[in-house]
């Protein structure tokens, strides 16, 4: 009785974390798009919020740290159970450099904006490696609270596309800079923005892959990227 009285104290406590895990996620999940709309629009009061924002999930990620903390001290989980825990303190790791990254997005925002430098389309440069980023982060948080090993072993295959859209950019602001020296200001901002894009993607990746550290017990990281996708198809 003592056993199951402590299982079911613990199952309360980690589901507990998972629960501010998911709110964190949705979190910087909202600071990403509201630094993209500071990014296309040049709203700075909407840029400044989403750097002040960030300071909110820098406290969370101290709590939840804190709260795995105690609990492998109190539990002592062993197997599957820390498994779980240890993979958990690392997707919350991912979640606030994604904030980083967010608050970065919109910081150079608000500078590109303030400085009036925009001399070219910048958001339209980036916006099918936002939309993909977007969509690869809210897949892995769906595959983090479902534990959907499936799900995110095609998650870890999109980031290829990700990175091949980063290098895209790359080339297209090298050529922008090359051929007007005046663009270089902008494109090298619209750049940083393109490279915290591709990061939030390779978080995105990260929490992925814990997912199928817990759901299936494999460590996948550095696997070649072909025999995933093969496993992501089958």
């Amino acid at each position: 009785m003592v056993g199951d009285h402590s299982s079911k104290q613990y199952d309360q406590e980690l589901e507990a974390i998972r629960s501010k895990v998911l709110l964190m996620g949705g979190m910087v999940e909202t600071q990403f798009d509201e630094a993209l709309n500071c990014f296309r629009v040049g709203n700075i009061d909407l840029a400044d919020k989403v750097m002040a924002d960030d300071q909110a999930v820098n406290q969370l990620e101290v709590q939840l740290d804190d709260a795995c903390s105690h609990l492998i001290v109190r539990r002592q989980p062993a197997a599957n159970d820390l498994r779980t825990v240890m993979a958990t303190i690392k997707v919350i790791t991912d979640l606030e450099r994604i904030g980083d990254e967010a608050a970065k997005i919109a910081r150079t925002a608000k500078s590109l904006h303030e400085r009036g430098m925009v001399s070219f389309n910048h958001y339209d440069i980036v916006r099918t490696i936002s939309r993909n980023t977007a969509d690869m982060l809210h897949d892995a948080l769906d595959a983090f609270a479902r534990l959907d090993g499936k799900t995110a072993l095609q998650i870890i295959a999109r980031d290829d596309e990700v990175d091949f859209e980063f290098r895209t950019i790359l080339r297209n602001m090298i050529t922008f800079m090359m051929e007007d020296p005046r663009t270089i200001s902008s494109a090298l901002d619209t750049l940083w923005v393109a490279k915290a894009i591709e990061r939030i993607g390779d978080h995105a990746k990260n929490i992925a892959e814990y997912v199928i550290y817990v759901a299936e017990g494999r460590d996948i990281r550095h696997s070649k990227p072909a025999a995933l996708a093969g496993q992501a198809e089958g």
